[in-house]
This record gives C-alpha cells, sequence and structure tokens, in this order.
C-alpha cells in the first residue's frame, strides 16, 4: 500500500508540475495563469454540458490506452495505437460495401467486431516482427501507424469515396440504425461502456486468470518464462492482438457513434494521447479509466480556451507533452528512498570536544 500511495503522489506531482509549467507558458503568451486554470477546469468538469464533451473523448482515449497498456504487460512498449485506430474506423466504414448488415443492433456488432480484427491484425504484427525478426516494436509500430494513415487516406480518397463528398472526401455514411447512440438520450454515446467494460475485463484478466498471469511473468522475467516452458511467442502475440481489437474498437465507435462515415477528423491523435494516458497509469487496465477522463477534460476545454483567452486550440496539445515528459522523468524518482536521502542531507550532530589527559 504505502508503495501505491508512493506512486500515485509521483503522478499527481508530475501533473501538478506540468499545470505550473503550462501557466508560465501561457503566461509568456500574454494571458492569465490563473485564468487558464480555471478555464480549463470549467471546459472539463463545469457543467453537465462539459462532462458530456469529457466523457465522449474520453472513451477513445481508454481504448487506445489498452494498446499500450496490455502488450507492456508482456514486455512490450507499443505506440502505434494511432493506426489501429484508423484502420479499425476503415474496415467499419467499409463492412457495408461488401456485406448486407442488419440495420439494428447485430449490425453495430458486427462493425465493432471488423474493427477489432482490423486493429488486432496491425498490431500482432508489430509483435510478429519483433518475435521472428528481432525488429524493435516501439519503431515499426510507430513506424506502421504512418503506413496506416496513408492506406486510410488512399483508400478514403479513392475506392471508398463517395461521390457525394466534394470538399471533404470520405466514405458512404452508415445507415442510421447502424449508428451507435447516446446513453440516455445524452451526447455520451455507449462507446465510454465499452471502454469502461474493455479496462476492467483486462484488468481482471491480467491479476485473476492463469493466461493473464503467464502474461505478467513473459514480461517481468522473460527467464523464468523461459525456464518455466511458457510459450512467450504465444503470449506476446496475444497481448498485441488484444491491445490492437481495442484500439480498432475505438476507430470503430468513432465511426459508428461520432462521425458517421471514415473521413481525416477521424486521424485526431487519440491514439499518440493514449500512450501518455498508459504511461500515466503505469500500463493499470483499471487505473487507465480516471486518468482518460482527466485527458478527455484538458481536449474538451482547448475550444474553450480559444474563445475565451485567444489561445489556440491545440495548445492543449502543449500541455499533455509537458504532463508526458515529467511523467517520464518520474520515473527515474520511484526507486529514490527519501527516508534515507533526508538523513544523509541532515547535518551531523556535533561531537562532544574530548580533553587529551596527559600520560
Amino acid at each position: 500500500m504505502p508503495g501505491a500511495l508512493k506512486e500515485a503522489s509521483l503522478r499527481v506531482f508530475a501533473i501538478a508540475a506540468a499545470l505550473l509549467l503550462f501557466g508560465v507558458f501561457v503566461w509568456f503568451a500574454g494571458a492569465s495563469p490563473l485564468e487558464v486554470w480555471v478555464i480549463l477546469f470549467k471546459g472539463a468538469f463545469g457543467d453537465w454540458f462539459s462532462w458530456q464533451n469529457t466523457l465522449q473523448r474520453a472513451a477513445p482515449l481508454m481504448l487506445t490506452a489498452l494498446c499500450v497498456a496490455i502488450p507492456a504487460r508482456a514486455g512490450l512498449v507499443i505506440i502505434g495505437g494511432e493506426g489501429a485506430l484508423v484502420l479499425g474506423g476503415l474496415a467499419c466504414a467499409a463492412l457495408p460495401y461488401v456485406l448486407p448488415l442488419p440495420a439494428n443492433a447485430l449490425g453495430s456488432l458486427a462493425l465493432c467486431i471488423a474493427g477489432a480484427l482490423a486493429g488486432a491484425l496491425w498490431i500482432v504484427l508489430a509483435g510478429w516482427l519483433r518475435q521472428y525478426r528481432g525488429i524493435n516494436e516501439t519503431i515499426s509500430s510507430l513506424l506502421l501507424a504512418y503506413v496506416a494513415i496513408g492506406l486510410f487516406k488512399h483508400l478514403v480518397e479513392g475506392a471508398l469515396r463517395d461521390p457525394a463528398s466534394l470538399n471533404k472526401p470520405a466514405t458512404r455514411s452508415l445507415a442510421e440504425g447502424l449508428g451507435i447512440g447516446g446513453i440516455g438520450g445524452s451526447d455520451v454515446h455507449w462507446g465510454l461502456v465499452i471502454g469502461i467494460a474493455a479496462c476492467l475485463v483486462s484488468g481482471l484478466w491480467l491479476r485473476a486468470t492463469a493466461s493473464g498471469f503467464a502474461v505478467r511473468v513473459v514480461g517481468g522475467n522473460p527467464r523464468t518464462a523461459q525456464l518455466v516452458g511458457l510459450p512467450a511467442s504465444r503470449l506476446i502475440l496475444a497481448a498485441c492482438g488484444l491491445g490492437g481489437a481495442c484500439a480498432g474498437v475505438a476507430g470503430a465507435v468513432e465511426v459508428a457513434a461520432v462521425h458517421t462515415n471514415a473521413n481525416a477528423s477521424l486521424i485526431a491523435g487519440y491514439g499518440y494521447a493514449g500512450i501518455l494516458v498508459s504511461f500515466i497509469a503505469r500500463h493499470n487496465p483499471v487505473a487507465v479509466i480516471p486518468v482518460a477522463i482527466l485527458f478527455g477534460g484538458f481536449g474538451a476545454a482547448g475550444s474553450l480556451l480559444q474563445r475565451r483567452v485567444g489561445l489556440p486550440d491545440a495548445s492543449v496539445l502543449v500541455l499533455q507533452g509537458m504532463a508526458f515528459v515529467l511523467i517520464l522523468a518520474s520515473e527515474g524518482l520511484r526507486m529514490v528512498d527519501w527516508k534515507k536521502l533526508l538523513k544523509s542531507r541532515a547535518p551531523a550532530a556535533p561531537e562532544p570536544h574530548l580533553r587529551k589527559e596527559p600520560v
């Protein structure tokens, strides 16, 4: 418990330091730091409208964070969730081109499955390159994300383009019955429920099942996994597939619940923001939920900063970047024994002067 408290306090300290640095940044831009902090809070959590916007943005962040968190428990650093997301959205939008789907919940489920398969196959490719070709998974997953974005643009602007989309190339819109609606008539779509359920199920799987324990053994101590005969390659590919499936579902949900078709707006950086969310949560699927809501709130407040203070909408990306750097820096403080360090820094008590007696 003290260790968990220390971990949480380091994360809170890093986010607070990022907010302070962001205040200095906006001060140089001619804005009041205090006003910016208040607007950030109000834009994220000030009223029900802000909460809806925050939760709507948090849903894809939860799923793309799992694309980093699950492979990380197997010892991999996968940062290509953006590619899995856009391909998941593309598969969701392209499925009605090849299959007639019922305009009901079954059709929506088929769209999510198509997105999950596309995302899973893309991230499994990065895992396969690492296990069987020795290519670093961090580099390969990042480069594959750019390949996926290029493939997405090629198909959306070419073979799958709706002739009615003139200025902004897009695929044909989904049938009304295939869309994922809001919860209770609100703007918060059911993708939030999918994201929370995916985080809880992933956390339970890693903690309470034999296969999840085996994945953690492979990631924590590969030598032990080899000695006990665990199928390391199979487990690593399974972790990559599950993480990629989550990011693919995020893309499918964005198409079915927000955009209704695949277009350039799908490339919104949720996959890259998911990296930050996962690292702040220390790759704990359950801890991903509150962190995703927090950073969804930062993203929701961006437009309010632009209207109220005149800062660019993308200024919240500076805040996210500062938080990411400080989170990585806090890793170096995680193993410090502060009590021992403070004791060593404390001034030593003066020794009493002993008078030397003659022999």
